[in-house]
C-alpha cells in the first residue's frame, strides 16, 4: 500500500515535471514561430514567459537578443536599447547587436554614447562602413540639433490619437482636407491585427474650417478601406479625382504582399479600387511589396517603394519610378531610381512636389536616427534627380520622420514623426518656414557738435542690389528705419541739405564716411542691424584732405588729385550744392603776392574739377584769401602771425604756418539745377517704402517699381550634403511587414 502511494506520487511528480517542461519548451517554440511570422508583439510576450525557466546561458542570450529584435521591429527603441544591452552582457554571439545597440542610442538622442558604441562596433567589424557612418551621423545629428534650421515643426494635437497616425496627403484641390492613415478606433471592421496587436489601419479624413480648426477625423467614404487588412500611405492627384494608396491584405496561412491601388472619386466618396499592376505578372505582384505611391502634378510619373528583385538593399525597399501610357491608360513597367537615391538601407514614403523635387525617407544615408527625410532636386525637365540632402533638425529628429507633403508651392505642409512630444505612436506634425525678418535702424547726428545733437529732416537713402531704392526722413530724434529683403546687398547714403538742428541750418553728405554697406546675402536667421551716421554742418569753412602744391606755385601735385576726387564725390552726393573753394596762405610774404598765389591755387582746383571731372563751372567759385583768414582752432585759438611767433622753436612755428596753408570749401547755396538732366531727374527719386521685407504665402513680394526684377524664391537653408553612403547593415531580411506599421517596410 505504501509502495503504491509512493509510486503514485512519483508518477504525478514526473508527469507534472514533464508537462511543465513541455509547456516551457512550447513558449519559446511558439515565440520563435510568432517571430518568424512577424507577430513581434506576441513573440515578446511568449519569450518573456518562457525565459524564466531557461537554464542554458547561450539559449538565454539568444532569447534576450530576439526580444531586442522584436522591440526594434516594433520601433520601440528605448526597450530595444535595454534588451540589446542585456544581450551584450549575456555575451550573445551575433555582432549585429552591437550595431543595433549603437543605433538605439543614437535614436534615443544619446549621441555621445552612440559615438562610443559605434566605435566599439567599428573595432569588431572594421570591414563594415556602418560603424564609421554611425559615428559621422551621430556627430552630425548633434551639430544639426545645436544649430537648427528656420523651419518650425508643431504637433497637430487636435487630429492625432494615441495610436498610429501617419502619411498625410491633401484630399481636395483647395487643400482644405487632409487624408491620412490611422490605427485609431472607429476603423472599418474594428478588428485587431494579430501581427501588431493594434487595430488595422484605415484612411481617415479631416477638414479645416474658416477659423483654421480641423474637424474630428472620420474614415473616408467609399470602398477604399477594407474590413481585414491595412490601408496605408496614399496620394490624391492634383485634380483630386483619383486616390492612389497602399493596401496590405491578410489571409490565413497565406503570404500576402502589399500592393498599390487606385480608386476614382465618385461624388463625395471614393469608388471601387483597382490594383496598379505596372504591367508585371501576377507572380511578381504576389512575391514583392509595392507601397507609398506619389504621383506628379501632371499625373505622368509615379514614384513608389518596393523590395522587388533588383533593389539596392536586397530584400529591403528602394524607390522605383513608373511612367503613364496615355494610349493604354496603364502604368508602365517600373525602373529602379539607382544608387544616387537608393542605398542598402530602406527608402520609402516618396513625395513629388509641384516643382518635381523628390522628398523621401531613408535610413541608409547619414541622418539623425531612424528614418530621416531627404530632398533630391529635379534635374532639368526630365524626371531625374540630383544628390539628396538631409532636411536637418527640426524637420528631422532622432526618431522616424517620413510621410511629408507640401501645401503646393508654399513653404508649409505636414509630415509624420514619432519624436518627443508625440501623443502615443506616430503623429502628424505641421511645419512652416517663417519669413526672414531683417531690420535696419539708426540715428543721424552732428559730426562736429556730438551725438547728442540729432539732425531733423536728414534723408537716408538705401539702394539695393535687386534694383530697389528707398528713402526715409529723420524726425526730431534723428532716427530712420528700413525693412530689408533676403539675399540683397545695400548701400546707404545720408542727405543733409534739408536737415537742421539747434547748431546748424544745413548739412553736407561727405563721401565714404557717411555711407554704409550691409548685406543679407547668406543670412539664415532673422537679424536687426544698427547703422548710425553723422553729418558735417555746412559752415563757413569745411576742410578736406590736404591739397598739395609745388613750393610757391599753384601747380597741383599728382597726389593732390586724390584729395580733389573727394571733393568731386561730395558734389555728386550733394547734387544741388554750389560751393566755394577757398585757398589760404601763411603770413610770410606780401599781402598782394599771397592773395595772388591763393587765387591761383583755388583756380587750379576748380580747373581740375571742371576740365577733368566734368563738373559744371556754375557749381564752383574760386576764392583766394591769402593770409587774411588765419585758421581758427577747435579750442578757439586763431593762428595769427603774433601767436605763431610767440612759440619758442622754429619747429613749432613752421607747423602752425603749415596749418594756415590750406584749401577748404563752403556751401554757397543749394539752388543748382542740372540743365542737361530731364526735369524729373533733378529731384531725388523717392520710392514708397516697403514694410514687409519678406514674402507672403504665395511667394510673391510687394513690387518696389514696375520694372523691378522678378522676386527670387525664399532661400532655404542649404543642408550639409554628405554624398549618399550605403549603409550595409548586416540585418536579417525583413519580410513584407514591419512591426506596428505593416504598410511601411
Amino acid at each position: 500500500m505504501k509502495l503504491t502511494k509512493v509510486l503514485s506520487v512519483v508518477v504525478v511528480f514526473l508527469l507534472a515535471f514533464t508537462v511543465n517542461a513541455y509547456a516551457q519548451k512550447n513558449y519559446i517554440k511558439d515565440a520563435d514561430r510568432a517571430y518568424e511570422g512577424e507577430q513581434y508583439f506576441n513573440a515578446v510576450e511568449l519569450y518573456k514567459k518562457g525565459m524564466s525557466k531557461i537554464k542554458n546561458k547561450q539559449e538565454k542570450a539568444r532569447i534576450t537578443f530576439q526580444i531586442a529584435e522584436c522591440y526594434r521591429k516594433m520601433n520601440d527603441w528605448k526597450q530595444a536599447e535595454t534588451w540589446y544591452g542585456k544581450a551584450i552582457k549575456a555575451k550573445h554571439t551575433n555582432d549585429v547587436m552591437y550595431l543595433y545597440y549603437a543605433e538605439a542610442k543614437k535614436i534615443n538622442e544619446k549621441y555621445a554614447e552612440a559615438v562610443v558604441a559605434f566605435q566599439d562596433y567599428q573595432k569588431m567589424v572594421p570591414s563594415d562602413p556602418a560603424g564609421e557612418n554611425g559615428i559621422k551621423s551621430s556627430e552630425l545629428a548633434q551639430k544639426w540639433k545645436d544649430s537648427p534650421t528656420r523651419w518650425v515643426v508643431e504637433n497637430m494635437a487636435l487630429i492625432n490619437s494615441k495610436d498610429f497616425d501617419f502619411s498625410p496627403t491633401y484630399g481636395d484641390k483647395k487643400h482644405t482636407e487632409l487624408i491620412f492613415t490611422s490605427k485609431r478606433e472607429g476603423q472599418t471592421g474594428s478588428k485587431i491585427d494579430p501581427i501588431s496587436g493594434t487595430m488595422y489601419s484605415d484612411l481617415f479624413t479631416t477638414k479645416v474650417d474658416k477659423n483654421g480648426k480641423w474637424s474630428t477625423p472620420t474614415t473616408i467614404q467609399g470602398e477604399v478601406n477594407s474590413p481585414v487588412g491595412n490601408e496605408g500611405a496614399s496620394c490624391v492627384t492634383k485634380k483630386a479625382d483619383k486616390i492612389y494608396f497602399t493596401r496590405c491584405e491578410q489571409a490565413k496561412k497565406k503570404w500576402v504582399t502589399c500592393k498599390i491601388y487606385v480608386a476614382p472619386k465618385k461624388g463625395n466618396a471614393w469608388g471601387t479600387p483597382e490594383v496598379v499592376d505596372f504591367g508585371l505578372p501576377a507572380e511578381v505582384l504576389d512575391s514583392f511589396n509595392f507601397r507609398h505611391p506619389t504621383v506628379s502634378a501632371d499625373e505622368q510619373v509615379m514614384v513608389f517603394s518596393s523590395d522587388m528583385t533588383g533593389a539596392m538593399g536586397g530584400t529591403k525597399s528602394d524607390l522605383w519610378m513608373s511612367t503613364y501610357d496615355k494610349k493604354s491608360k496603364k502604368w508602365n513597367k517600373p525602373t529602379n531610381l539607382g544608387a544616387t537615391l537608393n542605398t542598402a538601407g530602406r527608402e520609402g514614403f516618396p513625395y513629388l512636389s509641384e516643382k518635381g523635387d523628390l522628398y523621401y525617407s531613408s535610413d541608409g544615408l547619414l541622418g539623425m536616427g531612424g528614418l530621416d527625410i531627404f530632398m533630391a532636386p529635379r534635374q532639368g525637365t526630365e524626371w531625374k534627380w540630383g544628390t539628396p540632402s538631409n532636411l536637418q533638425y527640426p524637420m528631422n529628429s532622432s526618431k522616424d520622420d517620413f510621410g511629408i507633403v507640401f501645401d503646393g508651392l508654399k513653404e508649409k505642409g505636414y509630415l509624420t514623426s514619432d519624436r518627443e512630444g508625440t501623443k502615443g505612436a506616430d503623429d502628424i506634425w505641421s511645419f512652416y518656414l517663417p519669413p526672414l525678418v531683417f531690420k535696419l535702424d539708426g540715428t543721424v547726428t552732428d559730426c562736429k557738435y556730438g551725438p547728442s545733437i540729432t539732425v531733423d529732416g536728414a534723408v537716408v537713402r538705401m539702394v539695393g542690389s535687386d534694383g530697389s531704392a528707398l528713402e526715409d526722413t529723420c524726425g526730431k530724434d534723428g532716427k530712420y528705419h528700413f525693412d530689408l529683403d533676403p539675399e540683397v546687398s545695400y548701400v546707404l547714403t545720408v542727405f543733409g541739405d534739408k536737415g537742421h538742428s539747434p547748431k546748424a541750418d544745413a548739412y553736407l553728405n561727405l563721401p565714404d564716411k557717411d555711407k554704409g554697406k550691409l548685406t543679407t546675402v547668406g543670412e539664415m536667421q532673422s537679424k536687426n542691424w544698427t547703422l548710425d551716421f553723422c553729418l558735417v554742418p555746412a559752415e563757413f569753412e569745411i576742410r578736406f584732405p590736404a591739397v598739395l602744391y609745388d613750393l610757391g606755385k599753384a601747380t597741383l601735385r599728382p597726389e593732390s588729385k586724390d584729395s580733389l576726387n573727394f571733393l568731386y564725390q561730395t558734389l555728386i552726393d550733394n547734387p544741388s550744392a554750389v560751393i566755394e573753394i577757398g585757398s589760404h596762405t601763411d603770413s610770410r610774404g606780401s599781402d598782394k603776392s599771397n592773395e595772388k598765389l591763393a587765387q591761383a591755387r583755388a583756380q587750379s582746383c576748380v580747373d581740375y574739377l571742371v576740365k577733368e571731372k566734368g563738373i559744371d563751372p556754375k557749381r564752383l567759385v574760386a576764392k583766394g584769401y591769402g593770409e587774411t583768414k588765419p585758421l581758427k582752432m577747435a579750442d578757439g585759438t586763431v593762428l595769427t602771425e603774433k601767436y605763431i611767433m610767440s612759440k619758442k622753436t622754429k619747429q613749432e612755428q613752421e607747423a602752425l604756418h603749415q596749418l594756415n596753408r590750406r584749401t577748404a570749401f563752403r556751401v554757397l547755396s543749394w539752388d543748382y539745377v542740372d540743365p542737361k538732366a530731364p526735369q524729373d531727374q533733378n529731384k531725388r527719386k523717392i520710392i514708397p517704402k516697403v514694410n514687409k521685407g519678406a514674402f507672403d504665402d504665395t511667394g510673391d513680394r510687394d513690387t518696389l517699381e514696375t520694372n523691378a526684377p522678378a522676386p527670387r524664391p525664399m532661400p532655404v537653408p542649404a543642408p550639409e550634403n554628405p554624398a549618399p553612403t550605403p549603409n550595409p547593415k548586416p540585418t536579417p531580411a525583413d519580410n513584407n511587414l514591419q512591426g506596428l506599421r505593416p504598410d511601411m517596410f
